[in-house]
């Protein structure tokens, strides 16, 4: 049964890093969390390493330049790996073609920036979905869309034998009070039809990979055993910590909020029956980071 804790620093003498979610955890998609900033900068004061994991759809260097936007400051954390990242490496590897159907925002196309630290990477062509090899998906183009009005494209596209890139697994996120859909959904839909979805991010080994290896990069030698990975989804954070055996702090107020009768911490019973209901196990459990 999970541990219901008051505030991260209870737990924190037996970690040396944090894998640290952020939309629902560190931000709401409008604005940081004050209580959780506090809580990862004590935690780097106190020595410790902080690596944001996040499903965004982009590069960490843009995810930083909105952490700014939204109020998070540079000193709570020590490094970011994204989803987008290590989905970005297999589209120029050539992982569902070099011509490709996109399906995404506008803001999104940052996506097919060049990635210089490739060598030979594939020149990727954005092309109608009738000339695609492959589907490389950042979002819906409408988030409040139910992901079904893409049922007839989808159809085509498995017909064809197209791969699915899926850059960001979340199904949905809450902009400040608003539900949205991501490309975890459409994804989904796509393997339910008998397509084939290529996933990167949580709760996906590569990201996890890409995770440890930018810690390496500030921290040497840092066991399993001695990471807490946090987070509010229950099948990208906290299916993915476990699946990668490490410890995991499940933030109840997030996505599970009203499942779980949070208000300043859940309801016990309500959690239990939570936990159970979507077959996890996180380590701890605390209404809010903080």
């Amino acid at each position: 049964m999970t541990q219901i804790i008051e505030k991260l620093s209870d737990v924190t003498a037996n970690y040396e890093a944090l894998f640290v979610d952020l939309w629902g955890c560190v931000h709401n998609g409008v604005e940081a969390f004050p209580s959780a900033v506090a809580a990862l900068q004590d935690f780097r004061k106190s020595g410790g390493t902080v690596i944001l994991v996040t499903n965004a759809p982009r590069s960490r260097h843009h995810v930083a330049k909105q952490l700014v936007k939204l109020g998070v400051p540079e000193d709570a954390y020590d490094d970011i790996a994204t989803s987008g990242d290590s989905a970005r490496s297999a589209m120029f590897l050539g992982a569902v073609g070099q011509k490709v159907w996109f399906i995404g925002q506008p803001h999104d196309t940052l996506f097919f920036e060049p990635l210089k630290l490739l060598e030979n990477p594939v020149e990727i062509e954005q092309v109608a979905m009738e000339e695609a090899e492959g589907i490389v998906c950042c979002g819906p183009e409408d988030p409040m869309a139910d992901p079904d009005v893409m049922r007839g494209p989808f159809l085509y596209a498995k017909q064809k034998g197209m791969k699915l890139l899926c850059a960001n697994p979340d199904i949905v996120v809450d902009r400040g009070e608003t539900r949205e859909w991501c490309a975890g959904a459409l994804a989904q839909l796509y393997a339910e039809m008998g397509g084939e979805s290529l996933y990167f991010g949580k709760p996906h080994p590569p990201i996890y990979d890409l995770a440890r290896r930018r810690l390496s990069i500030h921290r040497k030698d840092v066991p399993d055993s001695a990471i807490l990975a946090i987070g509010d989804g229950p099948h990208t954070d906290i299916d993915g910590a476990m699946g990668e055996d490490i410890d995991s702090l499940f933030i109840s107020g997030g996505l599970a909020k009203a499942d779980t009768k949070t208000v300043d911490q859940p309801e016990p019973d309500a959690l239990d029956r939570y936990v159970q209901s979507e077959n996890i196990s996180p380590t701890y459990t605390i209404g809010f980071l903080r």
